[in-house]
């Protein structure tokens, strides 16, 4: 491809909105420009990029048996329905009717599309099990796309789903998955670290994401370097120190002037937060208040409530709804409080002769004791892990790291299967549900954290596995020289007859613009044909990741170029 032909533009100025190197690099080196907010075009070299992503996903998909092929983007909601998700799902699944007044669905995900076909096709054991995957467009109206292509509302995503007979060959099948998805990553140069999770609306009993480690990742990973603990912070138990073993002492209220905050109220008293009880307010699901209470040295872990007390959506309650409960912001605990769903963390169940609010303004209870006191509606693990925490597995501190999520794989079980009516007919003659995994990866999110992995202060260094041309030839004076014409167009053709093509600057541009184009376009090689390099004895090559350069003969140029 020649550079004058190409459809691209480059840019000296970073996007104004670029929050991240690799949407600041994507827009520069003209891969992608955004059309609106979380959508955005792949020009030439962007979808180059992400066809070469694709492959990569393909050959490993399709090396542990699983078949392509192609569902629709646009579903009838009847089958959203059946599995109970277009209830379940807020307005981040777009909805519309067709005119004939249907209610139609964007793809977000297409676990009911599989477990139809599955429905109409499966009908005996001996069809089992089997694996099938595409790659296809998906619709997420996110409330705040960021980072360019890292969280967008419309994306392509491979997804794959197994099918099984029981749990046990779902083991089988989410271990090949799980393998393919180590493999996929290391090929695409991303080192993404597999971390148990939770499973969210997709449902079922066991989920892990492919975590790229980034400070702007959203997501916060609770690591063990020692063992190898890995797991989402949304999900994971660490161990926090014992309380110590107390007898109950009276309660006792004190007068606690200005102690809104645990950080006030423990200086005021002069004890430890972790002596401290703390309250936090929610509304699930739109009417159910909820009452969560953890230690005052922690924090409440929405994922671990929500999934604690079975709910779709959780909000902050508002204040007038938590007065409504007889129970004080800033001095609130749930001794007399009515109409609420307390949520006790295991922590503070264990402890004795807390601190707690009084429900009285200004005023806090000394001695506070469970069940003594006040009795919880549930008593589960439901804070969140703070650095230095005991591992779970071997007690070690635990790290906190950001990261992307680049994928993400679950244990479906029957959930959708058995919605749908998907049975198969079993060795024993009675009907069964299928057993269902899924697996997804972003394909364009997998591009940005690439570039993530990959660039310097010039531009980016795409790996050569993924890479939209294996070289960058840049002339230099052929306008004036016709023997680097002749060479340059020679190197060009011969890269292209022998299938990995390269990228060729032929415009008449100064040769400062043509070498920062092309170390911000970030191809793995870039060739310099020039009437010094010629007279030197052939063309610098400089390999773009380490900045390497030397002058090759153009019998060894041409040998790199055949690969």
């Amino acid at each position: 491809m020649r550079l004058s032909q190409l459809f691209f533009t480059t840019l000296r100025d970073d996007p104004a909105d670029a929050e991240m190197p690799s949407h600041r690099l994507l827009v520069r080196a003209g891969y992608v420009r955004q059309l609106g907010a979380g959508i955005y075009t792949l020009l030439p070299l962007g979808y180059r990029v992400a066809k070469r992503v694709e492959q990569v996903i393909r050959e490993e998909m399709d090396a542990i048996g699983s078949q392509e092929m192609e569902m629709p983007v646009v579903h009838p909601a009847d089958l959203w329905k059946e599995t109970g998700r277009w209830y379940a799902i807020g307005p981040e699944m777009a909805r519309f009717k067709d005119r004939g007044g249907h209610d139609m669905v964007l793809a977000m995900t297409h676990e009911e599309v599989v477990a139809d076909l599955l429905r109409d096709i499966v009908q005996s054991y001996r069809q089992l099990p089997l694996m099938v995957y595409h790659f296809q467009t998906k619709f997420r109206d996110e409330p705040r796309s960021r980072g360019g292509l890292i969280r967008v509302r419309e994306f392509v995503m491979k997804d794959a789903y197994t099918c099984d007979v029981d749990e046990a060959g779902l083991d089988v099948s989410y271990q090949k998955q799980y393998g393919a998805y180590a493999r996929i990553f290391e090929r695409l140069g991303i080192g993404a670290v597999a971390v148990a999770s939770d499973v969210g609306m997709m449902g079922g009993s066991q989920a892990h994401e492919f975590m790229f480690l980034n400070p702007a990742g959203e997501d916060v990973l609770v690591l063990c370097e020692k063992c190898g603990f890995s797991s989402n912070r949304q999900v994971a138990r660490t161990r926090a120190s014992e309380p110590p073993a107390e007898e109950p002492l009276p309660l006792e209220e004190v007068e606690t002037p200005g102690t809104a905050t645990i950080a006030d109220l423990a200086a005021f008293l002069g004890v430890d937060a972790e002596r401290t009880a703390k309250a936090a307010f929610f509304v699930a699901d739109g009417e159910r208040f909820v009452a969560a209470i953890v230690r005052g040295d922690m924090e409440v872990n929405e994922t671990k409530l929500v999934n604690a007390i079975k709910a779709s959506t959780l909000r902050a309650a508002q204040v007038d709804e938590i007065r409504a409960t007889g129970m004080v912001p800033g001095y609130a605990s749930p001794i007399g409080a009515r109409g609420a769903l307390v949520v006790v963390d295991e922590l503070v169940a264990r402890s004795s002769n807390l601190v707690a609010g009084a429900n009285r303004e200004g005023y806090h209870l000394r001695n506070v004791n469970i069940p003594r006191d006040y009795t919880p509606d549930l008593v589960v693990d439901l804070s969140s892990a703070r650095e230095g925490d005991g591992c779970p597995t071997c007690g070690s501190p635990v790290i906190l790291r950001n990261g992307i999520e680049v994928g993400n794989i679950f244990k479906l079980g029957t959930k959708y299967t058995t919605a749908l009516g998907a049975n198969y007919l079993g060795e024993d003659g009675l009907e069964h549900p299928i057993v269902m995994g899924s697996y997804g990866i972003g394909v364009g999110r997998a591009v940005a954290c690439i570039v993530e992995a990959h660039h310097d202060e010039k531009g980016i260094a795409w790996p050569a596995e993924v890479a939209p041309y294996a070289a960058h030839i840049v002339a230099i004076g052929a306008v004036r020289d016709p023997k680097v014409a002749e060479v340059a167009d020679g190197l060009h053709a011969l890269a292209a007859a022998s299938g990995r093509e390269a990228l060729y600057d032929d415009r008449d541009e100064s040769p400062g613009v043509k070498f920062t184009d092309a170390e911000l376009m970030g191809m793995p090689l870039i060739v310099t044909v020039s009437p010094r390099s010629l007279a030197a004895g052939g063309a610098e090559v400089t390999v773009r990741a380490t900045g390497e350069r030397s002058v090759m003969p153009l019998s060894e140029v041409e040998a790199l170029l055949r690969g």
